[in-house]
C-alpha cells in the first residue's frame, strides 16, 4: 500500500516539475471561515503562493503546512505583503471546523493564509490539472489522496511565476529571496 501510495507520489513530481508559466484558471471555494473566494480573483493585483493539502494526510501534508508556516513568518519579518492559499484536496471531509482545526497547529495568520475547500473533489481535481499541471487521485482503499508537493508563486496576473518544492525547508528562503527581487 505505502510503495503504491509512494509511487503515485512520484509520479505527480515528475508531471508537477514540467509546470511552466501557466494561467491559473478559476475556482469557486470557501475559506476556513466560510468566506465565498473567488480564486484567482481573490488575489488579483498581487503575488500569492499556493500549495494543495488535506487534513487528514499522513505524509506530506504536515512537513508542507510546517514549510508553508515558516514562509510566513519570513514574509512577516521581511515585510512582504504575499497572500497563502492551501487548497484542500479532500473537499468531501475538509469542512471548515476540519480545516481551522488542522491550521491552528501552524499558528496562521488568517489575514494572510486562507485554508480553502468548498467544491467537489472532481472540480479540484480539474483545477489542480489545469492550473498547476499537477495531478490529484484518490487512493483506492485507503482515506489518503495523492497530489503535487510544489509551492507555487502565482504573479499579480494570474500566471504561475515560480514552482518550489513544498517539502524542503530551504525552499522558503528561495521563495523570500525571488520576492525580494520584485
Amino acid at each position: 500500500m505505502k510503495l503504491r501510495f509512494w509511487i503515485s507520489i512520484i509520479f505527480l513530481l515528475s508531471i508537477t516539475a514540467a509546470c511552466g508559466s501557466k494561467d491559473v484558471g478559476e475556482l469557486s471555494a470557501v475559506n476556513q471561515h466560510g468566506k465565498e473566494i473567488s480564486v484567482p480573483q481573490a488575489y488579483a493585483g498581487e503575488y500569492w503562493v499556493a500549495d494543495f493539502i488535506f487534513t487528514s494526510c499522513e505524509t506530506v501534508c504536515p512537513p508542507m503546512t510546517g514549510n508553508m508556516s515558516r514562509l510566513q513568518a519570513q514574509l512577516e519579518q521581511e515585510n512582504l505583503d504575499v497572500q497563502l492559499v492551501s487548497v484542500s484536496v479532500d473537499p468531501e471531509n475538509d469542512t471548515e471546523e476540519e480545516l481551522l482545526s488542522f491550521a491552528e497547529n501552524y499558528q496562521p495568520n488568517y489575514e494572510q493564509w486562507d485554508f480553502l475547500s468548498g467544491y467537489s473533489f472532481q472540480e479540484v481535481k480539474e483545477w489542480s490539472i489545469k492550473s498547476f499541471q499537477s495531478p490529484v487521485k484518490k487512493m483506492e482503499d485507503s482515506d489518503q489522496v495523492a497530489h503535487g508537493t510544489s509551492f507555487f508563486l502565482v504573479d499579480p496576473d494570474g500566471n504561475i511565476a515560480e514552482t518550489y518544492s513544498g517539502t524542503k525547508a530551504e525552499s522558503v528562503k528561495k521563495i523570500v529571496e525571488d520576492l525580494k527581487k520584485i
